[in-house]
């Protein structure tokens, strides 16, 4: 029996939706830290606002690369058009945001917008798969977890804390992916930078318990990653799924320990 042919995805799909299937991760969990830490509803509002931003990279990226390289395409317009929409509804879900909390969580929102510049300067040259611009982005990101925080009510400290754990998750578990997926495709490949990131995670877990030391249980569990990572890049790779999918996993632990011990420290 011959299988059916697969249906082309419409133009909106390749435009609109996002294929770092990292970046959904990290952004889903920058949201989820904050709010298990300090539920509320402005935070919610944020943690959307997350999400809009980080889906509406995709078409604003399209967009500045084609007017870049002085072209206007039929995607070029449909990009423009779902960026202008998406910006427009993460602009009313900051200022709902504002109208229930108050402005004191863009703080944590101005200090990441130069990171998230860094990595829409990588994506305008089409150089966005770039370590740097994707550790920019993942770090910038982590800061939602801090501004839900403090929409919440919760401390500046533990909005610190939050945002330099989940910067140390990143910067541990990039360089790691990278280098599974290079040695995948091309054999064994140094594991030297995947090496120094884990150790880097590392100082910035330190950092995070010094400045709250109620993050504590995370930054074991960070360690414990890290630990597992040195000894995973020397292993025969595995496939991208199952990294994916072993990546989740870490995220999701990462967070759910560090909730705990905020909770119960």
């Amino acid at each position: 029996m011959t299988a059916a042919p697969a249906r082309p995805r419409p133009a909106w799909w390749a435009v609109a939706i996002p294929s770092e299937h990292g970046g959904w991760a990290l952004s889903l969990e920058a949201g989820l830290l904050g709010l298990l830490v300090t539920p509320s509803l402005p935070g919610l509002g944020l943690a959307l606002a997350a999400l809009v931003a980080f889906v509406a990279r995709t078409p604003l990226k399209i967009a500045l690369v084609d007017r870049r390289r002085h072209r206007r395409l039929p995607r070029t317009r449909l990009a423009e058009r779902i960026a202008v929409g998406e910006l427009a509804l993460l602009l009313c879900l900051g200022v709902g945001v504002i109208a229930t909390a108050g402005w004191t969580w863009l703080v944590p929102v101005a200090l990441a917008v130069p990171l998230a510049g860094v990595e829409l300067w990588f994506d305008m040259r089409s150089r966005g798969r770039r370590l740097v611009p994707e550790l920019s982005g993942a770090v910038g990101m982590a800061a939602t977890s801090s501004a839900i925080i403090v929409a919440g009510g919760g401390g500046a400290r533990l909005a610190l804390a939050a945002w330099l754990l989940l910067s140390a998750r990143s910067v541990a578990s990039i360089p790691f992916a990278r280098a599974q997926v290079d040695r995948l495709h091309h054999g064994a490949r140094p594991t030297t930078v995947s090496d120094r990131a884990q150790l880097a995670a590392v100082g910035l877990a330190a950092v995070a318990a010094v400045v709250e030391p109620s993050v504590v249980v995370g930054v074991v569990a960070l360690v414990v990653v890290a630990a597992l990572q040195l000894v995973w890049v020397r292993r025969p790779p595995v496939p991208a799924r199952v990294l994916g999918i072993r990546q989740a996993a870490v995220g999701l632990s990462l967070i759910v320990a560090t909730a705990l011990g905020v909770h119960l420290l």
